[in-house]
């Protein structure tokens, strides 16, 4: 982990409490910046070192009030409906919560004229020689748009804006409805998670290092204009990352691959690894398996300060799991 200085500057958060923008702001709170962050529902004035703004991104005169408020020097954009799901009733929230509220804060810090907003791209964009590939969801649609709209901004606005895109994202604090922590508390209750095959090769990147990247990025010299890929460069199936969590959980529980249909349209991508190098002198630190190992142990602990009944502690080999 690299702790990286904003004296006397003010950054702003937005999206903070969620896993992302939670990881960057206790990071934030040990750089020497003045920490704001915008929550959709009020919430305490000052918590760990973080002045908690309430205000909805979805409405430009409030983004506009809430910037002038607060005159933040840096600006990180996290925040967003985030779901992949194709379902129709997505299109409007990924409309009104991911792009509007996108266009919002490259208005408003643009008008302000802060120093350098970064942007959080998604993995589920098509890549940029996909041009005739239609995005699989309203989430995806929703962030290319984004994208795209920052790159406008950057090239007649000469706003300061460098997207950065998080590749398959894990690690403690993560949302029950993504993969990692619902595979890792369901083995902990010794129960039995229910998968697609778990074919789909991904690239998988711990928090830490994703935090590295996005806060290098506030700080890195003309990168302004750029999307920069952060994940780790190498492809790992989906079974082959449940397989590791089962060693490490151990118990009986087994989990159920095929119990759901795999969906086609997802993206196989890795990530331009020598890019992120060559333009943040950024490169992930944490293995695979050393990340696993401390989002199991996070999990564990969580769920036994709630008084779950867990699984014994034994970490089993490789032939077990594939009993």
């Amino acid at each position: 982990m690299t702790v990286h200085r904003f004296p006397n500057q003010r950054v702003l958060v937005t999206g903070a409490s969620g896993f992302l923008g939670s990881h960057l702001c206790g990071r934030l709170s040990v750089s020497a910046a003045e920490v704001h962050a915008i929550a959709r529902h009020p919430r305490p004035g000052s918590d760990d070192g973080v002045q908690w703004w309430c205000g909805d991104l979805a409405d430009a005169d409030a983004v506009d009030r809430l910037a002038l408020a607060i005159k933040p020097d840096v600006i990180f954009h996290l925040a967003g409906h985030g779901v992949g799901d194709p379902a129709l009733d997505h299109v409007l929230p990924s409309l009104r919560n991911d792009l509007l509220t996108t266009v919002n804060v490259l208005t408003a810090a643009t008008r302000l004229g802060v120093g350098r907003l970064v942007l959080a791209a998604s993995l589920e964009e098509p890549r940029p020689d996909q041009r005739d590939v239609a995005p699989a969801s309203p989430y995806a649609a929703a962030k290319v748009a984004c994208t795209a709209y920052a790159r406008m901004f950057h090239q007649v606005y000469r706003t300061p804006v460098v997207a950065v895109r998080p590749f398959m994202t894990y690690g403690p604090g993560q949302r029950a409805h993504k993969l990692i922590p619902y595979v890792t508390q369901a083995l902990l209750r010794g129960e039995a998670p229910k998968l697609s095959s778990g074919t789909r090769p991904v690239d998988w990147i711990y928090v830490d290092d994703v935090i590295d990247g996005v806060v290098t990025a506030a700080r890195a010299p003309g990168v302004e204009g750029s999307t920069i890929d952060l994940g780790s460069g190498v492809l790992i199936p989906i079974r082959e990352v449940v397989e590791q969590i089962v060693r490490l959980v151990g118990g009986q529980a087994r989990p159920q691959f095929g119990a759901l249909t795999d969906r086609p349209t997802e993206q196989i991508r890795v990530a331009d690894v020598a890019d992120a190098r060559a333009k943040l002198g950024w490169t992930p630190v944490t293995s695979l398996a050393e990340g696993l190992e401390r989002t199991v142990d996070w999990y564990r602990r969580e769920l036994m300060a709630e008084g779950e009944p867990l699984v014994p502690v034994r970490r089993i080999n490789e032939e077990e799991t594939l009993r």
